[in-house]
């Protein structure tokens, strides 16, 4: 029935796999765990561990080659008809976090599930305190919320069925972004998507440095395949920030003002408190500029 697919770089799996593997041994239910380890460059005795367990096993690739096409391998090699994909650096909530996807699956048989995310409220270290509260602010949605713009999903923590997943045109080199790219295959291929209360904890937490990078180099994705046609150009809040700043001949004053405080704000990113109203202006700055370098 389920394929559990969980991609993994540098990251021990263990406690995850642990944690599904006792709610999965106490249902009656036909599963299977596969674990692809994408080209780890620092190995982990732990993970070794989890092909101990029920339907689990562990291939290790001999090179990274992006989550993307991780996925791909994952899906093409998974058993079963509905694949859940989770990643290597989450916990789920709920002790009940595989029953009630598998509940889902007899009662609805959705083409694909969205179950959310969530982030502790205890505050990490201020060197990762940048992605916490992008996280803890802007991803945490609840059902209703989500339900506004159904096709948006984060891929942490997904429910789909295999034959769909494998009819998405998902660009399979190694770029940060993908999720837009998941979204708009979704929303473009009219797939319906069921939003449910089932979330993950997301503890793998960059550097507030790491995550700026990341966060720009997800930009420049956006720029790249809005300017392949792969992105509409209103997906996002950026793109759309972007006509509204355009539609009133207001880009030439949003740089400007930016620009003026641009050292400001990345001191203030790797802060104690950083400002995500800032942290947005910064990011849509960045894009302008791309599209202006790359006439997109």
């Amino acid at each position: 029935m389920l394929s559990i697919l969980i991609p993994t770089y540098n990251h021990n799996v263990y406690p995850l796999v642990t944690k599904l593997d006792e709610e999965l041994a106490a249902t009656n239910s036909t599963y299977e765990i596969l674990v692809f380890d994408d080209g780890s460059t620092e190995p982990l005795v732990q993970n070794e561990k989890i092909e101990i367990f029920k339907n689990t096993s562990l291939r290790k690739l001999p090179h990274n080659i992006g989550r993307s096409a991780v996925r791909l391998q994952l899906a093409k090699n998974a058993t079963y008809n509905f694949l859940l994909f989770i990643d290597a650096d989450v916990m789920p909530v709920s002790t009940s976090f595989v029953t009630t996807y598998i509940k889902t699956i007899k009662e609805k048989e959705p083409e694909v599930a969205f179950g959310g995310i969530f982030y502790t409220e205890v505050k990490p270290p201020i060197e990762e305190r940048l992605r916490w509260e992008y996280g803890k602010n802007r991803e945490v949605q609840p059902v209703a919320e989500r339900e506004k713009k159904p096709h948006f999903i984060i891929t942490q923590n997904v429910l789909i069925k295999k034959d769909v997943y494998l009819n998405l045109s998902i660009p399979t080199e190694n770029f940060y972004g993908d999720d837009l790219v998941f979204s708009q295959q979704l929303k473009t291929k009219g797939i319906e998507v069921l939003h449910i209360d089932n979330p993950v904890i997301h503890l793998g937490l960059e550097s507030s440095k790491q995550y700026l990078e990341k966060a720009l180099s997800a930009v420049s994705s956006i720029v790249a395949l809005e300017k392949k046609g792969v992105l509409d150009p209103d997906l996002t809040k950026l793109q759309q920030a972007y006509s509204t700043l355009k539609k009133w001949k207001a880009i030439r004053l949003f740089k400007w003002y930016v620009a003026s405080r641009k050292r400001k704000m990345e001191q203030n990113f790797l802060s104690e408190n950083p400002n995500l109203r800032w942290f947005d202006m910064y990011r849509l700055l960045y894009y302008i500029e791309l599209k202006e370098k790359r006439h997109a």
